[in-house]
C-alpha cells in the first residue's frame, strides 16, 4: 500500500516525562506517541520530532512527522490519537505533507519562553511552569545583556559540554525580557538552538540581573567559546517551546 507522511503539532506538559527522545530509563513524549499511534493505526509507527526537548520542558507546539499506510484521513488522526494519549499530551493539528518533508531540514524559526516567578515565597500553582527566585533582578540590565546575543554568533559557550553538533553557530532573531506582573519572561526566537542553549542563556541573564555579571560581559562569553564562561543551566520547568514557523 502507498505510504503518506503526516505532520503533527504536539502540545505537552513535560513534568512527568524524560524529555522528548526515547530513553531506556523512562517514558518520553516520543515513546508515548509511537505507542499510541501504533495501536491506533495497527502498524509499527516511529515519529520524527523537530525538537528534542529535555526532561521537564513543556511545549505548546512541537512538530513531529511519521509515515503510514493507513487510509484514515490525516486531519482525523489528531481526534482519534487524542482519545488514546495521556491527558498531558495533546495533538493540536494533524495534516498530510509531502513524502520528503522533514522538520529538521526545513528553514524555520523556533520560539521559546523561559518564565521566572519572582516573590518572597514560591507560588505552588506556578512551580511546574516557572523557575522561582526570591532574589531581586535588574530587568533593564538583563535587557541590555540580551541585546548582545541577538544576531549570528558562535554559541559554543551556551552549549552543554558533550553535545554532538557539526557547528555551534546559530542566529537569534530576537531576545526579549518582558515583565508580566510577578513573572519575568525571557522570549527568544532563533533558527535553531544547541543542547541546553536557552536554559544557559536564561541562567546567564539571571546572573546579570543579580549583579554577578555586567551586560557587556556577554561579548567576552561569546568570544571564549567555552561552557565554563557562561552562567548556570536554569532548571527545565521554566522552559516552554512556544511555536515553530516554517519559512518554506
Amino acid at each position: 500500500m502507498e505510504k503518506k507522511r503526516v505532520r503533527l503539532v504536539v502540545a505537552y506538559d513535560g513534568t512527568n516525562y524524560h524529555g522528548w527522545q526515547i530513553q531506556s530509563n523512562g517514558i518520553t513524549i516520543e515513546s508515548e506517541l509511537n505507542r499510541c499511534l501504533s495501536e491506533l493505526l495497527q502498524e509499527p509507527i516511529e515519529v520524527i520530532g523537530a525538537s528534542r526537548t529535555d526532561a521537564g520542558v513543556h511545549a505548546l507546539g512541537n512538530i513531529a512527522v511519521f509515515d503510514t499506510t493507513s487510509r484514515m484521513p490525516a486531519e482525523k488522526i489528531s481526534y482519534a490519537l487524542n482519545q488514546r494519549l495521556p491527558e498531558d499530551i495533546r495533538i493540536q493539528a494533524s495534516e498530510e505533507v509531502a513524502p520528503d518533508w522533514h522538520p529538521r531540514y526545513c528553514e524555520s524559526r523556533k520560539t521559546y519562553e523561559y518564565r521566572i516567578y519572582r516573590g518572597e515565597f514560591p507560588m505552588p500553582v506556578k512551580r511546574l511552569y516557572s523557575h522561582f527566585t526570591y532574589r531581586p533582578l535588574d530587568v533593564e540590565s538583563m535587557r541590555q545583556a540580551a541585546h548582545y546575543l541577538v544576531g549570528e554568533h558562535d554559541f559554543k559557550s551556551f552549549c552543554q559540554t558533550g553535545a554532538q553538533v557539526e557547528s555551534t553557530v546559530r542566529t537569534i532573531f530576537s531576545l526579549e525580557v518582558e515583565e508580566q506582573g510577578a513573572e519575568l519572561v525571557i522570549r527568544v526566537c532563533g533558527n535553531g538552538f544547541l543542547y541546553n542553549m536557552v536554559r544557559i542563556i536564561a541562567g546567564t541573564l539571571m546572573e546579570v540581573g543579580q549583579g554577578k555579571r555586567t551586560p557587556e560581559s556577554m561579548t567576552e562569553i561569546l568570544e571564549q567559546k567555552h561552557r565554563q564562561a557562561a552562567g548556570p543551566t536554569a532548571p527545565a520547568n521554566g522552559l516552554m517551546l512556544m511555536k515553530y514557523e516554517f519559512l518554506r
